[in-house]
């Protein structure tokens, strides 16, 4: 697999490994920045701080997560990935579901006014 570094507004992913029905990226998320409130219809996804804190957004919930701390979030829950900090936040995401692809986003706020992707 070839490591891949993806650059986002927020930030950058690289994928680490992938499968049947999961992936594995390594995201980072610049100091102040934050992914758009989002779900997805196909996939769940478990996030592991593993520098820096971040703040998540997970359905009506909203949390701080500090490094070896994790987080569930359930295919269709409304969920948003920020960093509060100074330094940048690096997170482990490990998708699981029957589709994975990145069209598989349904955008609700994004400070960076992305268009909704399909």
């Amino acid at each position: 697999m070839v490591h891949r570094e993806v650059f986002r507004p927020w930030g950058s992913y690289q994928g680490i490994d992938q499968g049947h029905r999961f992936q594995v990226k390594r995201l980072m998320v610049k100091p102040g920045a934050a992914i758009s409130l989002q779900l997805h219809h196909h996939r769940a996804e478990h996030w592991i701080v593993v520098t820096g804190t971040a703040l998540v957004t997970c359905g009506d919930q909203v949390f701080h997560l500090h490094e070896n701390e994790s987080t569930y979030i359930p295919i269709g829950e409304k969920h948003r990935l920020e960093n509060p900090g100074k330094t940048p936040l690096e997170i482990i995401e490990i998708q699981s579901g029957s589709y994975l692809g990145e069209d598989d986003i349904v955008r609700f706020e994004d400070i960076y006014d992305r268009v909704q992707e399909s």
